[in-house]
């Protein structure tokens, strides 16, 4: 099964959008959003971004360029880092 987005109840009434990969593990949570109609139109924000978006370290490890290249190999193969848990891998060695 393909990840999904997940409506979820925030504190005060909100709402937060989780990011699921096919297992149902959070890979990402968003902010709050006011209404349901604001946090769908997130959606629709993060789908448009996350296809082409620069990764910006700020981690306080160094980027590698091991890394650098495996990002862009995976881009080139269309191959999804959450479904090859190669990047997980290769940050933790």
């Amino acid at each position: 099964m393909a990840g999904y987005f997940e409506l979820v109840d925030a504190p005060d009434g909100m709402y937060r959008i989780a990011l699921r990969d096919g297992n149902g593990d959070i890979l990402a949570m968003t902010t709050t959003f006011p209404t349901k109609q604001a946090a769908v139109r997130g959606i629709s924000t993060v789908r448009e971004i996350a296809g082409t978006a620069l990764i910006k370290d700020r981690s306080h490890g160094q980027w590698s360029s091991s890394l650098e290249r495996q990002v862009h190999r995976q881009h080139l193969h269309h191959t999804p880092a959450w479904r090859t848990h190669e990047l997980r891998k290769a940050m933790s060695s």
